[in-house]
């Protein structure tokens, strides 16, 4: 079946977003890397409070952290909004960020280079912290054969800059999510390689599991994949230490059970996975990605009675 072809409005809208993208990739290549971190904090600090996500981020943290104070959530929020600036420009220019020694530093960088000199096939699973994207540009750049998942943009020719973008800093090998990326993933595993997934973010249909003591809805699929090929989940972190300056962290892994009780142990590796994300979170709260509704709506229908 063939795409529907856009409207003329449509393709209007796509290439004018397309053109500003590009006009804003274009002016922060010209600047120092800190200089361009530096002002998305600034402007996100600036818009971030105006825009009704806001409301959306502020309510994530109260579930996350029902304890804190106003003065402390608007504090994290605050805080929150900076990050996000600073991940959105960071993005145009990460090759040259990763591609500066002394910039990113690789905690427990032997794993990677264990997983590559032995061909181990993996599933890596991280979540939106900080910066994300110097995660897939550490493995890659270890040696290790491994597709990457993404969510592509609606707009196409924005996707277009965004692929180009992650060339730069050397992601070639891509899985966009939906039902062929399922299918891409198994074939690569099949084929010895590893695989990488964010394992964050709501996912309807999916396991029930707590994050934050709060019930949310997580794809079974890295646990899933890990059961089926016997492969470790290898998760990863990424913090910010000062600027546009990185912590990589290679963390232990996570091998799954498999007792024969299948939705059993996809299970409970998706409450292995929200743990070791909240333990995240919970270490530096302002670096993950507040701004989407991670639980079921009636979470946030309850918090604003």
């Amino acid at each position: 079946m063939t795409e529907a072809r856009p409207s003329l409005a449509q393709y209007v809208v796509w290439r004018l977003e397309a053109l500003a993208y590009n006009l804003v990739t274009g002016l922060a290549r010209l600047f120092p890397i800190d200089s361009v971190s530096d002002f998305g904090a600034w402007l996100f600090r600036r818009l971030g409070p105006l825009t009704s996500t806001h409301k959306v981020v502020q309510t994530n943290l109260r579930i996350a952290f029902p304890q804190a104070d106003e003065a402390e959530i608007a504090r994290l929020t605050d805080e929150s909004w900076a990050e996000a600036g600073r991940v959105a420009l960071e993005f145009p220019i990460l090759d040259k960020i990763v591609g500066d020694p002394t910039r990113v530093q690789v905690v427990n960088a032997e794993r990677l280079k264990q997983i590559a000199d032995t061909g181990e096939s993996v599933v890596f699973i991280s979540g939106h912290f900080s910066s994300m994207e110097v995660m897939p540009a550490a493995i890659v750049h270890a040696g290790i054969t491994c597709q990457i998942t993404y969510r592509a943009m609606n707009n196409p020719y924005v996707d277009e800059s965004f692929r180009r973008s992650r060339f730069r800093y050397g992601v070639r090998l891509f899985a966009p999510k939906g039902t062929e990326s399922a299918r891409e993933l198994i074939r690569a595993l099949a084929r010895g390689e590893c695989v990488a997934l964010m394992n964050d973010q709501k996912f309807n249909g999916g396991v029930a599991a707590p994050l934050f003591g709060v019930t949310c809805h997580t794809a079974p699929g890295p646990s899933s994949f890990a059961l089926r090929f016997d492969a470790p989940l290898q998760p990863m972190s990424v913090q910010r230490t000062h600027k546009a300056r990185f912590k990589v962290v290679v963390h232990d892994p996570i091998r799954l059970a498999n007792t024969g009780n299948r939705s059993e142990d996809i299970a409970a590796g998706v409450r292995k996975v929200n743990a070791f994300i909240e333990d995240r979170v919970r270490d530096r709260p302002t670096e993950w990605f507040w701004v989407h509704k991670r639980w079921p709506n009636e979470t946030y229908k309850r918090s604003r009675k």
